[in-house]
């Protein structure tokens, strides 16, 4: 699991694991504060929820502008040098995915934490 954040860039895998921490913090505390300290009316409550999703959503765009920046860096390495095997540009798009897959999973994480919470709303009040 190491080896797949330190492949797709330690910098833009930080990024996106920070999104995700903040994502499930920014769904639990409004939950939270809908059951225990019931400040939030239903409606207001599902609309701060649904902004998990756009967090979620935000990691995937990150994820795909990772990925697109690796495969700037790649095609220039592939200018720059002769003669370059398939298998070499073949393992370089594999390691530009890990990025957007890793995104893609925090977007459908989500999306799941989204709809388990609105419904959990839906059914207290």
């Amino acid at each position: 699991m190491e080896d797949l954040f330190f492949m797709g860039g330690p910098i833009f895998m930080s990024i996106l694991t920070i999104l995700l921490i903040i994502l499930c913090a920014w769904i639990i505390y409004h939950l939270f504060v809908f059951f225990k300290i019931k400040q939030l009316n239903k409606d207001k409550c599902l609309r701060l929820i649904k902004y998990g999703k756009s967090i979620g959503l935000f990691a995937l765009i990150i994820g795909i502008f990772a990925q697109l920046i690796g495969f700037y860096q790649a095609f220039s390495a592939i200018e720059k040098a002769s003669d370059i095997s398939p298998a070499m540009v073949y393992a370089g798009i594999k390691t530009s995915m890990v990025s957007t897959l890793y995104g893609i999973l925090i977007y459908l994480f989500s999306i799941m934490l989204w709809f388990v919470a609105s419904i959990i709303i839906e059914r207290k009040s």
